[in-house]
């Protein structure tokens, strides 16, 4: 019998991820895909568990997802939210009605005993999908924001407040007593290749770093690993990453990318508008390749992947169409 393919292991966030996984997995098997993602961004809302970043990489990868406000299911209703209104609920976080099912379905799993990882993989079956979503962990995990008012959830600072706080710092609560999802340290350590998403480093993958045995696997794995910088001329694409970057007092750009990446990281992959940012990463012993990593449509996220794959010293298996 055959061994399995060695997987090519992403590890991920919310939006960028999503719209990076979609590049991925037209120039590679989306069997052979596991992507371990963020769960710090959870949290219950109107009595339900919310797992925004595995599900707008769900809903991305079925095509299902809301382009246009980047959250959420395409043409999906706001009945129940609009009616918890009228009962004077807030309802800052819109949750779409179909949207509300995943949540139903998926707090109903786990009052029922059954883990996160194995709820997850049943919402993906049931979108079609053929890659892995692990969740790093199957314990809670939650980003708490500091800034000069207090602590804050990460829901509250990004989408209650609009992410106008100033951050001093994050902290990662429940991390310290968590552990790795079944399948997350197995796929690290038989990775072909590990690729970083273009997600926020302090919000979607720090939580992932934060849970005991991840950054040693990374370190200890064979896979060369290769991140995407969220970072272009100084400025995020999209989210916060770049005004906590300065206000955590570091440099807002691809140089800064790779500084936070230190030690974990070989290749950094950046937009050509930074290309001059290079001289300045390379003696710090990390790679870079240079690319355009502005994803405005399904040409240029699969190149944007097949770029980091090549970063990785692999090549791509399938040709997207054009």
């Amino acid at each position: 019998m055959d061994a399995p393919a060695r997987p090519l292991v992403v590890l991920a966030g919310g939006v960028g991820a999503a719209r990076f996984l979609q590049g991925v997995v037209s120039v590679w098997p989306s069997e052979q895909v596991i992507v371990i993602s963020n769960v710090g961004d959870d949290t219950e809302i109107y009595g339900l568990h919310v797992s925004p970043d595995i599900d707008i990489v769900a809903y991305t990868l079925a095509g299902m997802v809301d382009a246009a406000k980047g959250f959420g299911l395409l043409h999906d209703s706001f009945d129940v939210v609009e009616s918890l209104a009228r009962y004077g609920e807030e309802t800052w976080f819109r949750l779409g009605d179909r949207d509300l099912a995943t949540c139903l379905f998926r707090t109903n799993q786990l009052r029922a005993g059954r883990p996160l990882s194995a709820i997850t993989a049943v919402i993906a079956h049931a979108l079609g999908l053929d890659l892995t979503i692990l969740p790093v962990t199957d314990a809670p995990l939650r980003t708490l924001v500091e800034t000069p008012g207090g602590r804050l959830s990460f829901q509250e600072y990004f989408v209650k407040r609009r992410t106008e706080d100033e951050v001093l710092g994050m902290h990662f609560e429940g991390a310290a007593q968590a552990s790795p999802a079944p399948g997350v340290l197995d796929a690290i350590e038989r990775a072909r290749a590990i690729l970083i998403a273009p997600s926020n480093p302090f919000v979607s993958i720090d939580p992932i770093l934060a849970v005991p045995g991840i950054r040693e696997a990374l370190i200890a794995t064979a896979a060369p690993i290769v991140a995407v910088s969220p970072i272009v001329g100084g400025e995020a694409l999209k989210g916060p990453a770049a005004k906590m970057f300065r206000s955590l007092g570091k440099e807002a750009s691809a140089a800064g990318v790779a500084a936070h990446y230190h030690g974990l990281v070989q290749t950094l992959v950046i937009d050509a508008l930074d290309r001059s940012l290079a001289a300045a990463i390379r003696p710090t012993g990390m790679r870079v390749a240079i690319t355009d990593t502005i994803m405005r449509g399904p040409r240029q996220k699969a190149d944007l992947a097949r770029a980091a794959l090549e970063a990785a010293g692999i090549p791509t298996l399938l040709q997207p169409a054009r």
